[in-house]
């Protein structure tokens, strides 16, 4: 019975975690509708001002929590003044969504410039010494953090319901169109909530710190944990917050006692999968959230601009006959493997495209699928010596079944929930191939895979890798513009702009987007498959989640929808870090101000720019505007 008890306090002090991470989602979901992704990066930057203020300052341990809390809230205001606040006004919610992962993975890469790659942990306030309460044993810090978060949901409580400002923010909550004809500067309240966010992740990390290791992007795995806590316990909903968080720490914690450490998460993430199919608004659902109204009319998606006609043509016989000569040109060895590197993951974000671009739904799991198909095939090749073409065929229909599985999920769900889903099945995908060691590798991965090869043709060099990929990309690009340019492609287009209508016009919306997920899916099976016999080693960390939201900003940089576009964000964000090999410790920092920067100033991507300015400079160009979107089509 002891141990019961034990670990159920350990799972409310984590789950308490959880709790106030979660806390900070529902207060900018509240006043804004957003979710903001970039939430947990703010535990391990609190956690990071006390170690400096603490440890390398010998500061006493209250005044640097407090200069650590202030700091990091002051940076939060920055931060949300110069990209969160604009974009909440200007971007539909999908891309502002994207663009808080581009400021998590933005934040990882600063806190790996600045700390390293090397865990560390802080000293606990008082002491090490448990407190015991007969066989328990309680660790000091875990009453301080326990302590810590009650007080800030009671300050929270108190600002929302006894303050000015809580009635504001409540206002904003309600009825941003309301609160704006009231005289609210719904801007500021905007910016406050981001700002007080800031400060209770702050807090969270520092309060956690010295009870865990953290490393430069455990800011993801709060992130993640904050985000099934507030799905759990109901978008919105700070009640559900806090029991969403107490439910997520207790389950995992019974799970890696009872079951396996190495399945905890697991286990969460299929609780979270059932509570997606059983009650996708939560435990505590506080009704639907009222978002800026003309925004929700007007923004419905961003700007996107394609080529056409024999214009479109040119471009890409060009960019292939370029391609086609880079490897006789005396290039170091390390380029043209990246350049392999970038068209194999130019297939995966060729499905992304059509799920993204052309359809509208957002998906934050797409590594997910390449995982799938690249252990699938890499699996058949080397334990039951299958040929490496049927290995990558079968895996390519694994992929396809367990899209056509999460489609039950996310047949129903739109907006937060579905990126929720997505981002979900990834994360389970990433927890099964680190925890099924006799079949992946685990954490070591899988070795020994062999060549690809069709025949008794191997593809065993740099060379031979780089023009089948670039072949594969070829092909692919040939039958996905025609198939955008099918009545099936119109379909696709008609879901993104408006379901509803869509629907109305006859459209089989579930079908159509159960179909973009299977295509998505299908060619993420490839890239992941072509990834394994390129190395000949596939590994968790090389098909994990960061890598879905790496490829996201490949196709946010080079262009939505344009189907070329994500080549010249797979090459600027792979060759990048290779050619100039000291940024390569900026890559991480570099991916994440880019997709930013890309969402806030060029909306159309490299790819668009680059149509526009090929448009204006032909002169038989024409621009043709649709409410927000904008087609460029030269002839």
């Amino acid at each position: 019975m002891s141990s019961f008890i034990q670990i159920l306090i350990g799972g409310l002090l984590q789950g308490g975690v959880f709790a106030a991470v979660a806390l900070g989602f529902s207060l900018v979901y509240r006043v804004t509708g957003v979710i903001n992704l970039s939430q947990g990066a703010f535990c391990v930057l609190g956690a990071m001002a006390m170690y400096y203020f603490e440890v390398a300052f010998h500061w006493p341990t209250a005044l640097a929590a407090v200069l650590s809390v202030l700091s990091v809230a002051a940076f939060g205001v920055a931060v949300g003044a110069a990209t969160f606040v604009p974009a909440v006004a200007r971007l539909p919610v999908s891309s502002t969504l994207v663009l808080t992962a581009g400021l998590l993975t933005f934040f990882e890469g600063v806190a790996l410039i600045v700390w390293g790659n090397q865990p560390y942990a802080l000293p606990p306030f008082s002491g090490q010494a448990p407190v015991a309460v007969g066989p328990l044993r309680i660790p000091t810090q875990g009453l301080w953090l326990a302590g810590g978060i009650a007080a800030m949901i009671a300050a929270l409580w108190l600002l929302v319901n006894r303050t000015a400002l809580g009635r504001a923010l409540q206002a904003c909550a309600d009825n941003a169109m309301a609160a704006r004809l009231m005289g609210i500067d719904t801007r500021r309240m905007m910016l406050l909530s981001f700002t007080l966010a800031a400060a209770i992740g702050a807090t969270s990390g520092l309060l956690v710190a010295p009870i865990t290791s953290l490393q430069f992007d455990s800011g993801g795995f709060f992130t993640t944990s904050g985000f099934i806590a507030v799905a759990i316990g109901g978008m919105g909903s700070f009640a559900g917050s806090i029991v969403g968080g107490l439910v997520l720490g207790i389950a995992e914690q019974f799970a890696a006692y009872y079951v396996s450490s190495l399945f905890a998460n697991t286990l969460a993430l299929l609780l979270l999968m059932f509570m997606l199919l059983w009650r996708p608004q939560g435990l505590f659902a506080s009704g639907p959230v009222r978002r800026l109204d003309v925004r929700a009319d007007s923004l419905v998606h961003r700007a996107l601009v394609r080529l056409s006609g024999r214009r479109a043509l040119a471009v890409g016989v060009t960019l292939l006959i370029v391609l086609v000569a880079i490897p006789q040109l005396p290039l170091p060895n390390d380029v043209l493997s990246s350049l392999t590197i970038s068209l194999i993951l130019f297939i995966a974000v060729l499905g992304l495209d059509v799920l993204m671009g052309w359809t509208g739904q957002v998906s934050l799991g797409q590594a997910g699928f390449m995982a799938v198909g690249g252990y699938a095939a890499a699996i058949l090749s080397t334990t039951y010596e299958w040929p490496p073409l049927a290995g990558v065929l079968a895996a390519m229909a694994i992929s396809v079944v367990c899209a056509l599985a999460l489609s039950m999920v996310t047949g129903r769900l739109r907006g937060h929930y579905l990126a929720l889903a997505t981002l979900t099945f990834g994360l389970l995908i990433d927890s099964l191939t680190v925890g099924l060691v006799d079949l992946t590798g685990g954490p070591s991965g899988l070795v020994g895979i062999p060549s690809f090869a069709v025949g008794a043709f191997e593809f065993d060099t740099t060379e031979r890798m780089f023009y089948l990929a670039l072949g594969l990309s070829a092909v692919l690009v040939l039958l996905l513009e025609g198939g955008m340019r099918s009545q099936f492609g119109r379909a696709l287009q008609a879901v993104r702009s408006d379901q509803l209508a869509a629907a109305a016009l006859g459209v089989n919306v579930g079908w159509i987007k159960v179909s973009a997920l299977c295509i998505s899916a299908a060619l993420a099976s490839l890239a992941g498959s072509l990834y394994a016999f390129n190395f000949h080693f596939l590994s968790p960390e090389m098909v994990a989640t960061p890598r879905s939201f790496e490829m996201i900003a490949m196709l946010v940089l080079g262009g939505e929808g344009t189907l070329l576009g994500g080549l010249f964000g797979a090459l600027v964000l792979t060759l990048l870090p290779t050619l100039v090999q000291s940024l390569a410790l900026y890559k991480t920092a570099t991916t994440g101000a880019l997709l930013v920067a890309t969402f806030l100033f060029m909306p159309e991507g490299l790819f668009g720019r680059f149509a526009i300015w090929l448009s204006r400079l032909g002169g038989a160009g024409r621009t043709r505007s649709s409410g927000a979107a904008i087609e460029t089509t030269a002839q």
